[in-house]
């Protein structure tokens, strides 16, 4: 369903590029058969981005009451607003936001894996979430969405394609 994206095209400007089995035997130590990859197992779970915001309460705002994620914890070091580190989840999805100096960069991006574009599209419509890409069928086989935050930072949702 997601080919594309897991061969690394989701940048609505680069086409899926395909890595030859050779090349991936011969360049990567973790390749199908190496130590690396006998060894690891399924020791790896989840990777979770971290989101720099400048304003931790208008970014909470946004993830939680426009995007639909529920606020999982927050640290603040003291009384006041920020800095914070936060963690939201949606569903499986678990994103965290940091307005501590140091922490990530404004305007990253993330790439949400979802079951409908189309109908998280009609939700977040409902919210008032300005799109910056409508649902867009793409060339290398992926139905994506745009938002971003008040930090330029990208969320894109991927789906497959509304004809599939």
């Amino acid at each position: 369903m997601f080919d594309a994206a897991v061969n690394g095209a989701w940048s609505h400007s680069m086409p899926p590029r395909r890595v030859r089995e050779a090349d991936v035997r011969t360049t990567h130590a973790c390749a199908p058969g190496s130590r690396q990859a006998r060894e690891g197992g399924d020791m790896l779970k989840a990777a979770i981005p971290v989101l720099h915001v400048s304003r931790s309460v208008e970014a909470e705002a946004f993830y939680c009451g426009k995007l639909g994620f529920r606020l999982e914890f927050a640290y603040r070091p003291t009384e006041a607003s920020d800095p914070c580190y936060m963690g939201v989840i949606r569903d499986d999805v678990r994103l965290h936001l940091s307005s501590f100096p140091g922490d990530s960069v404004a305007g990253a991006a993330v790439f949400v894996l979802v079951d409908d574009v189309d109908v998280l599209h009609a939700e977040l419509a409902r919210r008032n979430v300005a799109m910056e890409m409508p649902p867009t069928d793409q060339p290398w086989g992926n139905r994506e969405m745009y938002v971003r935050d008040a930090d330029r930072n990208r969320i894109a949702f991927v789906g497959s394609p509304a004809s599939a």
